[in-house]
């Protein structure tokens, strides 16, 4: 496995952690929850913070989907 291939496995675990831990705590309202913590890192001009948060968000969103499997590529 590369680097970056490494790298990216990494991140997918972080994000999957962090949504998680996001809907053990909040269940249904992880989505919200996630939503307003982007605001927050977004309205700060915290960039990366933004990114990671919006990688959470698209993991979440592919859960209630049904399709957690489609964000390998963008989770990243």
């Amino acid at each position: 496995m590369s680097e970056l291939e490494e790298a990216e496995k990494q991140v997918r675990e972080m994000v999957v952690q962090a949504a998680a831990t996001l809907t053990q705590q909040y269940g249904e309202d992880a989505e919200v929850i996630a939503t307003m913590r982007a605001a927050e890192f977004a309205a700060a001009g915290d960039v990366d913070g933004l990114k990671a948060w919006d990688m959470i968000i698209e993991y979440l969103v592919a859960l209630r989907e049904g399709k957690p499997e489609d964000v390998g590529g963008a989770v990243n």
